[in-house]
């Protein structure tokens, strides 16, 4: 068996903010069962004994939500004291990461994350004016104070992080002020990620909805500062540039929106039930339940939905783009299932490409992205 990521939501959708852009509470809202609530030490245990018996090497263990940190510590050390005992003996590493909003973190929770040496992800939007903009908690009030205050903890137990980011029709106008504020802050890992539309709805029709256009503007401005910056010897990591100077080097791309085909992923919502995505985390796509199936049945289970063959397909126009092989039609969340298969911001990865390559190619070139 190979090494294995599981993507877990031991609190379910649940959250203690109210972005007003959340795509976990949309797709709450789009199950007969919203919430599972917090997941069981029974369930826990279940789930490790499946994961760890099933993978080989390496097995990943990636904490989501909502917000996974409402599940609280008491459940994080029961976890991993556990995971621990199921593998001794075995030549199995454990590797552990966690996504959080950085809202309740506290000096327990830094210490415990750097002595089970947990990669953490912190959502942060940009400055204070733009994450407090939509990132609110229950009371209506900011948090971008709370979450740099995080931060400092992280960074005083020496914790691994990086730096997740909603691009939102408003802070796509703001690429290059985000990233020297990030810089300027001392964060060295970024990732951005578009604002996904509600399902179901078409998109661009809310305020802080992100149009081809708008990414496009993004993309070529943070380019720009990043180009700069990795030029002059200062390197910023950038996850989609990163990645694209990867490809040139022909090698595949680490994020699974880039490979053009989506991945064996694993999703475990909080009653034990298995999704094969973190997007598809919806009825018509549950694999089964680590409780009641193994993970070669509910592999059998995502060949028969044939969510991965769906995947697959390549429109008529991405045939014939010169721009094709970087692309791969992006994240098939983003793809007009419905119509023509193409990207909803199949314009804005033209428009980018015709302005960033040359620049991409030359980094390549000088050996900038080689892995190791």
């Amino acid at each position: 068996m190979p090494p294995i990521t599981v993507m877990i939501k031991p609190a379910s959708g649940n959250c203690n903010m109210r972005c007003r852009y959340c795509f976990y509470a949309d797709e709450q809202a789009n199950r007969q069962n919203g919430s599972y609530g917090i997941m069981t030490q029974d369930t826990m245990r279940c789930l490790v004994e499946r994961a760890v018996d099933y993978a080989e090497r390496v097995c990943t263990f990636v904490f989501q939500g909502g917000e996974p940190t409402l599940a609280g510590l008491d459940f994080f050390r029961a976890f991993t004291g556990y995971a621990a005992e199921r593998a001794e003996g075995r030549r199995l590493e454990l590797r552990y990461a966690l996504q959080t909003n950085g809202y309740a973190l506290t000096e327990e929770w830094a210490r415990f994350f750097a002595e089970n040496r947990f990669l953490i992800g912190v959502s942060l939007d940009g400055t204070k004016e733009i994450r407090d903009g939509y990132r609110r908690d229950a009371a209506g009030k900011g948090t971008h104070r709370r979450v740099m205050a995080s931060i400092g903890l992280l960074e005083k137990y020496k914790v691994e992080y990086n730096i997740l980011t909603v691009i939102t029709g408003q802070s796509a106008r703001r690429g290059q002020k985000i990233y020297s504020y990030f810089k300027q802050e001392g964060f060295r890992y970024h990732q951005y990620i578009e604002c996904l539309d509600p399902l179901n709805e078409a998109p661009g029709g809310h305020e802080y909805s992100l149009t081809p256009e708008k990414l496009e503007q993004f993309l070529k401005s943070t380019f720009d500062a990043w180009y700069r910056d990795i030029s002059a010897g200062r390197y910023i990591s950038n996850r989609y540039f990163d990645n694209l100077l990867l490809m040139l080097h022909g090698c595949e791309p680490e994020s699974c929106n880039m490979r053009g085909v989506c991945g064996n992923q694993w999703v475990a919502e909080a009653d034990g039930s298995m999704y094969p995505c973190d997007f598809y985390a919806l009825d018509a796509w549950r694999l089964g339940n680590v409780r009641e199936n193994t993970f070669e049945e509910m592999e059998r289970r995502r060949g028969e939905l044939g969510f991965i063959r769906q995947s697959m397909a390549v429109p008529d126009s991405c045939r014939t783009c010169r721009w094709g092989a970087l692309c791969r039609n992006g994240c098939r969340r983003l793809r007009n299932l419905d119509g023509d298969g193409k990207n909803y911001f199949c314009s804005a990865y033209q428009g980018f490409f015709d302005y960033a390559y040359p620049r991409l190619a030359e980094l390549a070139g000088r050996g900038a992205g080689r892995p190791a």
